[in-house]
């Protein structure tokens, strides 16, 4: 069952808004502040966000602009201001879709199918995985399953290079020559350090193995099964 995260300070509201959800067949949590709504959609286990824009403690724009430092997921924002201008501002900063109270539930209910199918559509010659570890291309984001990763540049264009070449023995001269290019020189006992911290900020915190070493001869990513 897909989880939404309801951030609405009218009791009223979202406890209609969870029940309604829990027939159209969504797990529903409530949060009535900005804070502590903001700090549940951290944990990344929500498919989709429905925020209110007035809420105490922190807003939902603001709640909304952390949330897009490190997530994609699909956001809505809930709101009894209907003027262009705040719809305008709301979806310049990464909100997915607008909805102005009152609302019928029907339709609340439409666009949050609409915003997910969305997210299942995205073009995906650009998303590599192995396992429950996916890179976006275009976006230059790491995650595993719905937990974001932060990597430099360098860590993003190293782990890309193995989710291209799944299951091939590289070298270090290889990962040099691909991912740092043609022109640079240096010791190649640098991939090693960038494996460290690959398996750091990955295999460390995950529990998995994707940066093997092959003795004598460099590192292998064996391709997984992905994660359900």
């Amino acid at each position: 069952m897909q989880k939404i995260l309801i951030a609405e300070d009218e009791v009223s509201i979202a406890r209609l808004l969870e029940l309604e959800l829990g027939r159209e067949g969504f797990e529903a949590d409530i949060f009535y502040d900005g804070v502590s709504a903001l700090q549940a959609a951290q944990t990344g286990e929500y498919r989709l966000l429905l925020l209110d824009i007035m809420m105490p403690g922190m807003d939902g724009v603001e709640v909304m602009r952390r949330i897009r430092e490190t997530s994609d997921v699909p956001i809505i924002m809930l709101t009894a201001k209907g003027a262009l201008e705040d719809k305008v501002a709301a979806l310049g900063l990464g909100a997915d879709d607008y909805i102005v109270k009152p609302f019928a539930m029907a339709e609340v209910a439409a666009r949050i199918r609409s915003a997910l199918r969305r997210v299942g559509g995205r073009n995906r010659e650009n998303m590599l995985q192995n396992g429950g570890l996916v890179l976006d291309k275009n976006a230059c984001t790491a995650r595993y399953g719905d937990k974001f990763i932060e990597l430099t540049k360098k860590e993003f264009e190293l782990a890309l290079y193995f989710l291209e070449h799944q299951d091939k023995v590289c070298s270090r001269a290889e990962l040099i020559k691909e991912v740092w290019g043609f022109d640079y020189i240096g010791d190649t006992n640098l991939i090693d350090v960038y494996i460290r911290y690959l398996r750091a900020k990955i295999d460390n915190v995950f529990g998995t193995c994707y940066f093997k070493t092959v003795r004598g001869f460099g590192y292998i990513m064996e391709a997984q099964h992905a994660e359900k």
